[in-house]
């Protein structure tokens, strides 16, 4: 099959591999532009843009795709379906409807729930038992069209989003190679109207702990946004990433340490169990106090 494929991050490369060794032909592969990044700020291609090219294969990165220029390009490219997952621009209706068998999106998530841009964070942090993927055919609306194949897993007590988007990008190549070699018995299935629900983009403001919450929402939030952006909090001045924890027993002043790692919530205590001081590599939780010892009673947060 004649594919398109359309991804940027990390998650979208196992896709792109798998179809490669599927033996589907990629006319080409349509990905951000390369971005500054590192300490001098030189522009680097992403994930897709350096595999796709160490693969062989024809690379775009428009900034738009709202021009004639740029549809007419993609429309030349005479595709019989698009694959998209993770790529960054929405795609106007000229592109949607230039493929012959249109264009099918890899969403993270067991649709209507999660709809947008972070569902893998989202699902952890609301605390979610189970979670997926959908092969998806696009249409105008945010993640809102007919569903051909889903996979479910379910998420573990200690996954971290991390984790969770490895899993998750593996799953999404295979349920994809599946779905195109099945395209012709596939059915469509409408998304139902119950159940929706949104997964906003992660804000900064969002990654600070609030240790007057619950214990539960505190090891989600941590776990939800880790290893990106990471949940932290202050320690003796310094602010500390919490990149791992879990739910353990213990009452007490929110924010203060029973002892060891294992601090006090709202409601219950939660152990930080990998952690990452400013400029530093990230360390499990037995490292990390060798290097910084933690009395207990110290209050985490302050500062």
């Amino acid at each position: 099959m004649r594919v398109v494929f359309m991804g940027t991050p990390a998650f979208s490369v196992p896709v792109l591999e798998a179809l490669v060794d599927a033996g589907h032909d990629i006319a080409a592969v349509y990905c951000q532009p390369p971005r500054p990044a590192g300490r001098g700020k030189k522009d680097r291609p992403s994930p897709v843009q350096s595999r796709a090219e160490a693969l062989g294969l024809t690379v775009r990165h428009p900034i738009s795709l709202k021009t004639p220029d740029a549809q007419s390009d993609f429309a030349a490219l005479s595709a019989d379906v698009a694959v998209v997952v993770a790529y960054g621009l929405i795609l106007p209706q000229a592109i949607l409807d230039a493929p012959a068998g249109g264009c099918l999106n890899i969403h993270a998530s067991l649709l209507p729930r999660w709809r947008g841009a972070a569902p893998i964070h989202r699902a952890i942090m609301a605390g979610d038992r189970e979670t997926g993927i959908c092969i998806m055919e696009m249409e105008a609306g945010l993640d809102t069209g007919p569903v051909l194949l889903r996979k479910t897993v379910e998420i573990g007590a200690e996954e971290t989003t991390g984790e969770l988007h490895d899993r998750l990008s593996v799953l999404g190549a295979d349920a994809i190679v599946e779905a195109l070699a099945r395209r012709d018995e596939l059915v469509a299935r409408p998304q139902p109207e119950a159940g929706v629900s949104y997964a906003a983009k992660i804000d900064k403001s969002e990654a600070r702990v609030d240790w007057t919450r619950p214990a539960l929402e505190v090891d989600r939030l941590i776990r939800g946004l880790s290893p990106f952006p990471g949940a932290w909090t202050m320690l003796a001045g310094r602010r500390i990433k919490l990149l791992r924890s879990r739910v353990v027993p213990g009452e007490g002043e929110p924010g203060v340490v029973l002892d060891g790692l294992r601090v006090a919530c709202g409601t219950g205590a939660v152990e930080l169990t990998e952690l990452q001081a400013e400029g530093r590599a990230r360390q499990d939780g037995e490292t990390f106090l060798r290097g910084t010892p933690v009395a207990p009673g110290t209050v985490l947060g302050d500062g």
